[in-house]
């Protein structure tokens, strides 16, 4: 490795050595600045070819340089005879002007050490090409070693040489003397062109119709440098020293041959007799063996044996050999044309740019870049044929790596892009933006693409506007954000807004909706759904491109619409719209669907919100249930009057206090309590506090039953007496009660109060409970059940009942689990009887000996047992109404609600039905 580094190193001083002392003191390196070592060429590969610029404007030029150190070993008068014949050969150039001619930049310079000129920038000789590399520095440049003509390229080529020959032929009445590879020069778009008129002929009586052109003889004294080149010279140079045009024809012959065989001419020529080997040579032309042109392809061959005619006459000259069919190539017609457009007129220019796009694709891509893409972006001085060329600029860029492009094509779309007319010129580069924007640098994009999208945006003309619209979205995955926020958006609103064409506002809506995607929520929700309030026309496609944008918008992953602002605005604007007259059912029905998804997810969230909510606020209120102490004084004291709307609430709570806590009952252990028990002891709270709203009830007198039996007994003294402990009530015993014995009532309240027991015909049964006061008027939760009676399971009440005068105890709720049960069989009248069992009393039942004393001292009082609700007048959510037992029909009544019964059995029967 370090050798070879070693051995670079070595080389690269090698060549600048030479550079230096080869042109160092000319006067070209006063106004051009001489480079890289490239190719050679010309007669003998004598020069040197080095890239180099003009000082003074840049200009890429070509420096051939030949160095007096190669004739060293020659005398004086040699090495002057050569320098005089390269210098002649040089000015002769440099006085002929043809495009198929090496075209001097500036003339030769002599100095002590070397001769020097500029031309236009050189890639190679065809010599070089072919593979003869005398004179290169080494090691060979890639670009030329691995150089090989395509078909088109040969052809193209041959034809320029036939061209340049049809000039000097009949231009200027010159013969060259001396045409071969080393003196065809490939320039840097890859033309040929004819160089090394050392040995040129000029006609002797130019005015005359047939030239005369008188030839030196052959002196092989003369050092190799001061003779043409024997291998591709016409036999009548040497064996009768006469020439002509055909002469030159003869050498194009034995090129075209190099050309097809690998730089190998038709003979060789032994160069110390030659006489000898022209001889034979002239022999072997006379009868050619077909094998010597095999590699000749088919449409050539036959031109190609008469070029090589030992009779001149019978070669073609110049002017057939362009026309014959084998340059006839579509590629190298191609060529030929731009070459000549120069000569063309805008016309003509605009014909053959239409058809090129069909041409370019069958071209090599070196012959497309560096031979025609440099003269179609000439004519980018002229606007009018700007829309014509660009077309097939931008389908070669299309074939261009991103660093050919910025090379080779960037600097000159660059001033194209401000060109605002004509107006195809922006249109062109709309349809191709998706290529300038992947391969344009990010610089260039912000400084030249993005600012001319932008003014199609605003352009007067609908049509550029409605293109550029279409196009937008194709390419917004490749605009950098902040462009797209800061320019791009806001110019697309304002053309929606502005514009009085429905086709615009149209597009500029699909526009927005299609790009979407590469915009982040928050600016979507702040500045393009309020925009969508702004827009003033009312066309169903403007209607239908509103609903698109939101409905992408409230569908896509990234973005939605927050519920907040689906319900304060989305919604309302699209309901608003969705009953606009311009609409059809289709359409109404797109806006309904959207408003009902829309409308569905915002319940679901707040709806999901809100069950949250609760969800916290229920383990706050049981943490503060399971911690008494920690509840302030306030929540504990009983309620005002101004809590009464706490207390309306129940244990919903307002203002953060439970209404729960304001109940005068007394209040269990609060810790020993089971889940359900504290959820049955919020719903008793809830109750008693209903109760003390009620209204009192005026008392009635009750009259006395008449019967048949003369025995009369108190029938509501016996119950109350059965039922004096419901304050702990317990159903845990589910056991069957006896039958009554033997009662009779003889007194009944009025069916407008509710009895102290507990039950109330008119309200069902209250469960423990003691309320005076009406029945609500709105419905009943539990439907039927206020209206009619049921049959109370009284023996499973009495089960529990304690005698009068005991300690109050807590009241087991259980009981009302069994009482509304199902399962259970409904009470007759006839299971039901007294039974006491040990148990606390309750002290309000003590108080009563009579019906009549029971509702004297309950009027206006608002009394509970242990505030177990009331079923016929507060639901309970904890029970289902469906358990609820339906009596078939309403008991019979007289107007003061008392029955006469001959006995207790039929009153009770009369009563209870």
């Amino acid at each position: 490795m370090e050798s070879m580094l070693n051995k670079l190193k070595s080389t690269v001083t090698k060549v600048t050595a030479d550079v230096t002392s080869a042109v160092m003191g000319n006067p070209v390196t006063r106004e051009f600045e001489v480079g890289r070592h490239i190719a050679s060429g010309g007669p003998g590969m004598s020069w040197r070819i080095y890239n180099g610029t003009k000082k003074s404007t840049k200009q890429e030029v070509a420096v051939f340089v030949f160095d007096k150190k190669m004739i060293d070993k020659y005398q004086k008068f040699e090495k002057d005879q050569i320098v005089d014949s390269l210098k002649r050969g040089v000015q002769q150039l440099t006085r002929l002007r043809h495009p198929r001619l090496l075209t001097v930049q500036h003339p030769l310079e002599e100095s002590r050490d070397c001769l020097a000129f500029c031309t236009e920038p050189v890639f190679a000789s065809l010599s070089n090409v072919l593979g003869q590399w005398d004179n290169l520095p080494s090691p060979v440049p890639n670009d030329i070693k691995e150089y090989k003509l395509y078909d088109v390229e040969t052809k193209y080529g041959l034809l320029q040489i036939s061209e340049g020959l049809s000039f000097l032929h009949s231009g200027v009445k010159m013969v060259h003397g001396n045409l071969c590879p080393e003196n065809i020069i490939l320039n840097k778009s890859g033309a040929w062109k004819i160089m090394g008129f050392d040995f040129s002929i000029s006609s002797t009586n130019p005015s005359d119709a047939e030239p005369k052109y008188t030839c030196k003889e052959w002196e092989p004294n003369l050092p190799p440098l001061c003779l043409p080149n024997p291998e591709y010279l016409a036999p009548e140079y040497i064996l009768s020293v006469s020439c002509d045009s055909a002469s030159d024809m003869y050498s194009l012959g034995v090129v075209m041959h190099a050309v097809f065989n690998e730089g190998k001419p038709v003979f060789q020529v032994n160069k110390h007799d030659i006489f000898k080997s022209f001889s034979r040579q002239l022999d072997q032309l006379s009868s050619m063996n077909p094998a010597l042109l095999n590699k000749i392809p088919d449409e050539v061959r036959d031109h190609v044996k008469m070029l090589l005619s030992v009779t001149p006459n019978v070669r073609p000259d110049a002017d057939q050999m362009t026309k014959i069919p084998f340059f006839d190539d579509v590629g190298a017609v191609t060529l030929q044309y731009f070459d000549s457009l120069f000569q063309r007129d805008n016309l003509q220019k605009s014909q053959f740019y239409k058809g090129l796009p069909k041409v370019l694709p069958k071209l090599p891509k070196r012959v497309v870049v560096y031979r025609i893409l440099p003269a179609l972006t000439s004519e980018f001085v002229n606007p009018d044929m700007v829309p014509f060329v660009l077309p097939n600029v931008l389908l070669i860029a299309e074939e261009c790596t991103k660093e050919e492009y910025v090379r080779l094509i960037l600097p000159d779309l660059t001033p194209v892009f401000k060109q605002q007319e004509p107006v195809q010129i922006l249109l062109i580069f709309l349809q191709k933006m998706d290529l300038l924007l992947t391969k344009t640098p990010a610089e260039d994009i912000k400084n030249s693409v993005l600012p001319m999208v932008y003014r199609a945006l605003e352009a007067p003309s609908v049509q550029i506007q409605e293109l550029c619209l279409n196009i937008i979205p194709t390419f917004a995955n490749l605009i950098d954000y902040p462009s797209m926020k800061n320019s791009l958006i806001p110019r697309i609103k304002s053309a929606c807004l502005q514009t009085s064409s429905l086709a615009v506002r149209v597009n500029s809506l699909v526009c927005l909706g299609k790009i979407l995607e590469y915009l982040d929520k928050w600016f979507v929700i702040d500045e393009i759904l309020p925009f969508l309030q702004q827009i003033p026309s009312r066309e169903p496609a403007v209607l239908m491109g509103i609903l698109g944008i939101y409905k992408c918008t409230f569908n896509h992953k990234k973005l939605g619409i927050p519920k907040e602002h689906l319900a304060s605005k989305s919604l309302p604007h699209l309901v608003s719209l969705s009953i606009d007259n311009n609409l059809n059912l289709n359409q109404f029905n797109s806006f309904m669907v959207v408003i009902r998804d829309m409308l569905s997810r915002m319940e679901n969230e707040h709806k999901t919100k809100l069950e949250q909510l609760h969800v916290m606020q229920e383990q706050q209120r049981s943490l503060n249930i399971s911690n008494p102490g920690s509840q302030s004084e306030e929540t504990k004291s009983p309620p005002s009057s101004g809590n009464q709307i706490d207390e309306l609430f129940g244990s919903t709570g307002v203002n953060g206090k439970e209404n729960g806590s304001a109940t005068t009952a007394p209040q269990p252990n609060r810790m020993s309590l089971t889940l359900e028990e504290k959820q049955r002891l919020a719903k008793e709270q809830e109750q008693a506090a209903k109760l003390r709203n009620q209204q009192p009830l005026a008392p009635q007198t009750a009259k006395p039953a008449t019967t048949t039996n003369s025995q009369t007994k108190d029938l509501t003294s016996s119950l109350l007496n059965n039922m004096t402990s419901l304050n702990s009530l317990s159903l845990a015993n589910t056991a069957r009660p006896a039958p009554v014995q033997g009662t009779t009532i003889s007194a009944f309240p009025s069916m407008g109060t509710a009895v102290s027991n507990g039950f109330n015909p008119a309200m069902g049964f209250q469960a423990g409970g003691m309320g005076m006061g009406m029945r609500p008027t709105g419905p009943s939760l539990y439907g039927g059940m206020a209206a009619t009676t049921s049959t109370p399971n009284f023996g499973a009440i009495t089960q529990n009942q304690g005698h009068i005068g005991q300690t109050n105890k807590a009241p087991d709720m259980s009981a009302l689990d069994s009482l509304f049960t199902p399962s259970k069989p409904k009470v007759t009248l006839n299971q039901m009887s007294p039974m006491v069992t040990s148990g606390a009393n309750t002290p309000w039942v003590s108080q009563f000996g009579s019906a009549q004393t029971a509702q004297t001292q309950m009027q206006g009082a608002s009394v509970g047992m242990g505030g177990v609700p009331s079923f016929g007048v507060q639901a309970n959510p904890f029970f289902s109404p469906q358990n609820f037992s339906q009596p078939a029909a309403a008991p019979s009544m007289n107007q003061s609600g008392i029955k006469h019964s001959a006995s207790a059995n039929n009153d009770l029967k009369d009563l209870f039905g």
